[in-house]
């Protein structure tokens, strides 16, 4: 099992949030992930969490080792980071008058965030904010507990910020109880808006390099994630490469 940047649905940030608000107003539900590279290093470990993104609607390149790999494939696709969606979407929800639910974290980072969210988007309605317990199995019975709890709401869109893999899973296995609502993975996103985390700076961001002032802030944690990914980067190229050459050769006329 050798997943790739073509899990890829969304090549751009504006057909994506167009997709998403018409979704939103039909009524229909969606499951968004936002890819990178560690993604794809437990997606090569977790036959689950591979399944799990197989099967969602919407997929975009969250982390710029997907956009290169992408590219280096033949396809190109624009860098959409997840934590600057959340954002957008909850402008998209104020519009359509749709109920969002926070999902995951802790009840304080809920709280906090759903309070940020309404101010910045007069007419948001967080109508749930539900903090798993301990140890949530996203597919056991605090999942079905969540599921209950959401339907419950009647939530239209919701904001799941329990990490990879566990967001993941829980959007597909949630989806087909709750058809009408779409399910967005954001990861540490709702900590960002808390407060609680603080992204890189622009300058940073801007030559690729948001890794390194992650890594820096918490060595003991993410060092080894970090490895992880740079030792997939050189079979993930080759992969990548190996794609584009067997693309068809498109002829003039």
């Amino acid at each position: 099992m050798h997943p790739s940047t073509d899990l890829v649905t969304h090549a751009d940030r504006d057909r994506l949030l167009s997709d998403v608000e018409a979704h939103l107003r039909e009524g229909r539900g969606f499951t968004l992930a936002t890819l990178n590279l560690d993604h794809l290093v437990k997606l090569r470990r977790d036959p689950a969490f591979h399944d799990a993104y197989r099967a969602h609607s919407h997929v975009v390149a969250d982390g710029n080792p997907v956009v290169w790999l992408s590219r280096l494939a033949g396809r190109r696709v624009e860098l959409v980071p997840g934590s600057e969606l959340i954002q957008p979407l909850a402008a998209l929800a104020a519009q359509t008058g749709s109920r969002v639910a926070l999902l995951g974290s802790t009840e304080p980072v809920l709280t906090r965030a759903a309070n940020a969210l309404a101010k910045a988007h007069p007419g948001l309605q967080v109508v749930l904010c539900h903090a798993p317990p301990f140890g949530f199995d996203p597919t056991g019975a605090s999942a079905e507990d969540a599921i209950a709890a959401l339907r419950a709401a009647n939530v239209d869109l919701c904001f799941l910020a329990l990490g990879a893999p566990k967001q993941e899973i829980f959007a597909t296995h949630a989806a087909p109880a709750l058809p009408g609502c779409g399910f967005v993975s954001i990861g540490a996103g709702l900590d960002f808006i808390a407060g609680g985390q603080r992204r890189a700076p622009k300058w940073v961001q801007a030559v690729a390099m948001e890794w390194f002032w992650r890594m820096a802030g918490n060595p003991r944690r993410l060092a080894r994630r970090y490895a992880a990914c740079f030792a997939i980067l050189p079979s993930l190229g080759l992969q990548a490469i190996r794609s584009r050459s067997r693309q068809p050769v498109q002829k003039d006329g």
